[in-house]
């Protein structure tokens, strides 16, 4: 039996809704890369979408949320805590270590119909979640022409 790589991308990249997705939360600029120079780690993240918000969903297992700082600067909601490694002697000595320790930095730079002032975050069973209320969207309305008399 052959192990081979399967990608979900194709040549043309991903393509409709999820690609905007990506393309809205996933921006990797230079200083993204300068930002995460200290990360150890980052949890893993499903974004949703639908019409009046956004939610993250961040994997945090073993992390206590309120040491978990959210916070939101000029357009990009970041994610910062950290996982303490097990020091409990008593429990004797790991054999195997697999899932990641210390510092940990997500950034994600919101679309401008993000309503930063509504945002929530709650952390649940070892899930963290953000949830981002859109602004709303000014109707379309026709204006009227008076006639000069």
């Amino acid at each position: 039996m052959s192990l081979g790589r399967h990608t979900i991308w194709n040549s043309n990249g991903f393509s409709g809704d999820i690609r905007q997705t990506f393309d809205r939360f996933l921006q990797a600029g230079a200083s993204d890369a300068a930002r995460n120079a200290d990360s150890q780690w980052a949890p893993r993240v499903d974004i949703r979408e639908d019409e009046q918000r956004f939610v993250i969903l961040a994997d945090i297992p073993g992390i206590d949320p309120a040491q978990i700082d959210v916070s939101m600067d000029k357009g990009v909601l970041s994610i910062k805590g950290q996982r303490d490694v097990a020091t409990d002697a008593q429990d004797g000595k790991f054999t195997r270590v697999e899932r990641a320790r210390g510092a940990f930095h997500r950034y994600f730079s919101l679309p401008d119909s993000a309503d930063a002032e509504g945002i929530t975050a709650n952390g649940k069973f070892g899930v963290l979640e953000i949830v981002i209320p859109k602004k709303a969207q000014a109707t379309p309305r026709r204006i009227t022409i008076n006639a000069a008399h």
